[in-house]
């Protein structure tokens, strides 16, 4: 049986080691899974030779558990977790959250908010000169200055801000390979300059030639055209064949980054899998409940990684990149075998999927030798020409999966891009998803209806996904079976004005959608939108885009989404008024809600509370410099298993 990694000097004792060579800080809870970032990073170290302990979730008010393994022989290597301690904190109203499934209980409050500076500058305190390396979502979106939703600012480079001496951005395997072997053969952690995937800071007059510059902090700070110029050169500097060395001035210091870390071949995806973990939550865990965070993907396997789909909200080209790599089939169907011999299995694997579950090859061969065409989506608003579609190889993989002795159903939970599956002129992959993989529902995400709002998002237009919903429900019917299609919607986002709020409300009642759940639209860093939400302009067109950012307007859009709930009646009868609509107030069929009988009280308004005591979360550093205005080491996780709020939908909100 596979064992834990050290997280006492206990354990260090028991396998006779006096000092770690390398220490992994995570603002999880420690799960030895391969959906779990720093599991992946922590035993790609193991297996070049070197001695590894995990600190989770350390209490950063003392330094008790900092220096319960000691000082490491080579580095600290320090992640959030799984996602961006902010968002795991804060809803998108800036209420503070009572869950976090990454922790052991499921409680929020374990973490700190800005975990990674937080921990880095304990590190600091403690040991002095140590070397710090950070990585994980948190750190990688966050390493040029970038708009800071819960300071409404500016915030510098995460790097600054921690004291970390490197970054390490993107899935970071590779680079992590070659950190800790550089590391351990005597090189000094500052002389690590040329590493592909890393970011580090350097005085201004070492700055390497042949890089393209952004705006500098200062700047992007107080000129919001600035801010989109620095945003446009780093989205289009991420593809690991076309992408330059990206620099940007941070105060004294200038941040380099360097080109993006190629994608692991399929090789090296199937080593990366192939490690030993332990596959569940340490069993430190167990009088707690364990982890909540493990169980959707407990009996789920990730085939691949990339999203060529790159939509403008979502920060998965930021961080894994466009390209899609992939593993085997012989490696996918060891882990599906290996999946029926744990004691918990039932005979139902949850997902064959990864950002976007039906990607299993380029989108088209040029990008092999010439990379991913520069600030071009390769799905939308309509698919590129040169776009070559073809679901052959996932749907045998699939089928391989299904005649694992053991396996009952294999479901697809992670979500597709019906705009491709669309796109296949060849039916198979969608009758047999239809008949074999959809557990009751199947998620999928229109987003929006508005051709508008859909062209901010980077979306394929409405009539897309009305087709495919068309298609769905006749194969579905066909077969006798009971089964629906959940959309994701959002609203709020850069583009969407009441009127196209209300067009959204008039489609879902013609479709006879009543959405459980909605998404307003949560700026996180490293995406296109946010850098909508703040500037209000399209970085790619200079163009300016309204953006909802008052919180009644903003309330009035979610509730629009779900007008049919009692409790958003006065807020959707407001909503309709000012948008000009009154005639859909009434007890007509196409009326969305019938007039308001008494005088309302409360409107239902999620931002109201903070609105009205005025307060706001502590102003950050970038925040200060700006005026006040109003405004994730290694390897990111495969989903976030609970969806309430779908908090950073860098995992699966990019569909």
């Amino acid at each position: 049986m596979n064992e834990f990694l050290p997280v006492c000097r206990e354990d260090m004792e028991q396998k006779g080691i006096e000092q770690l060579d390398f220490i992994c800080v995570t603002g999880d809870s420690y799960v030895d899974h391969p959906s779990f970032g720093v599991s992946i990073i922590s035993r790609v170290i193991e297996a070049q030779g070197y001695t590894v302990g995990i600190i989770a979730q350390p209490d950063w008010r003392s330094q008790k558990d900092f220096v319960k393994l000691g000082r490491p022989k080579y580095a600290f290597m320090v992640t959030s977790g799984n996602i961006d301690s902010m968002v795991a904190h804060y809803t998108v109203a800036l209420r503070k959250r009572t869950d976090d499934a990454y922790t052991a209980g499921g409680k929020a409050g374990k973490r700190p908010d800005r975990a990674v500076i937080v921990y880095c500058k304990k590190i600091r305190e403690i040991y002095g000169d140590v070397p710090i390396v950070i990585g994980g979502l948190e750190a990688s979106l966050r390493r040029f200055a970038h708009y800071d939703y819960w300071d409404d600012g500016v915030r510098p480079s995460i790097l600054l801000d921690s004291g970390a001496d490197l970054l390490s951005y993107g899935m970071g395997e590779l680079q992590t390979i070659e950190i800790v072997n550089r590391l351990a053969g005597g090189e000094d952690i500052h002389s690590l300059t040329d590493i592909r995937g890393t970011c580090y800071l350097t005085d201004p007059v070492n700055t390497p030639y042949g890089g393209v510059q952004c705006p500098d902090y200062q700047v992007v700070c107080r000129d919001k055209k600035n801010y989109c110029k620095a945003t446009k050169i780093q989205m289009d500097n991420q593809d690991e064949i076309t992408g330059r060395t990206v620099l940007q001035r941070q105060g004294e210091k200038m941040l380099v980054q360097n080109p993006p870390m190629r994608s692991l071949t399929t090789e090296e995806l199937d080593w990366v899998y192939d490690l030993p973990y332990t596959r569940t939550y340490h069993p430190m865990y167990e009088a707690l409940g364990g982890v909540p965070g493990i169980e959707e993907v407990e009996f789920s396997i990730a085939h691949n990684r990339g999203c060529f789909g790159n939509c403008n909200f979502c920060s998965i080209a930021f961080h894994q990149g466009r390209k899609i790599a992939v593993r085997s089939e012989e490696s996918v169907l060891r882990e599906a075998e290996l999946l029926t011999k744990l004691p918990n299995f039932k005979g139902y694997i949850h997902d064959v999927g990864g950002p976007t579950a039906n990607f299993r090859q380029p989108s088209c061969t040029k990008q092999l030798e010439k990379g991913l065409c520069v600030g071009k989506k390769c799905l939308a608003p309509t698919p590129c020409k040169a776009l070559e579609v073809d679901h052959r190889g996932y749907l045998e993989l699939l089928r391989k999966v299904r005649a694992v002795e053991g396996v009952k159903k294999v479901f697809i939970r992670s979500g597709i891009r019906y705009d491709y599956v669309m796109a296949d002129k060849d039916d198979s992959f969608f009758k047999e998803l239809v008949e074999y993989h959809v557990s009751g529902q199947l998620k999928v995400a229109p987003e929006h209806c508005s051709g508008d709002v859909l062209d901010c998002m980077g979306k394929p237009h409405i009539e897309v996904y009305k087709a495919f919903a068309e298609k769905f429900y006749k194969l579905t019917q066909k077969l006798g079976k009971k089964q629906y299609l959940v959309p994701y919607l959002m609203s709020s986002h850069p583009g969407s004005t009441l009127k196209d709020a209300v067009e959204l409300a008039l489609f879902l009642k013609e479709q006879g959608i009543h959405p459980e759940q909605v998404q307003d639209f949560y700026p996180t860093p490293g995406t296109v939108s946010t850098c909508m939400f703040f500037t209000g302009l399209n970085p790619y067109t200079m163009e300016p885009v309204f953006v909802p950012k008052t919180p009644e307007e903003k309330a009035m859009q979610r509730a629009l989404l779900q007008y049919f709930l009692p409790k958003n009646h006065a807020l959707v009868v407001k909503a309709l008024r000012q948008a000009g609509r009154s005639d859909l107030i009434g007890t007509g069929p196409k009326c969305l809600v019938p007039p308001l009988s008494r005088p309302s009280g409360k409107d239902g308004n999620p931002y109201q509370k903070r609105e009205a005591s005025g307060k706001k979360l502590p102003r950050g550093r970038g925040q200060r410099e700006k005026g006040g205005s109003r405004g994730n080491a290694g390897v990111e996780g495969k989903k976030r298993p609970d969806q309430k709020d779908r908090k950073q939908r860098s995992h699966k909100r990019h569909k």
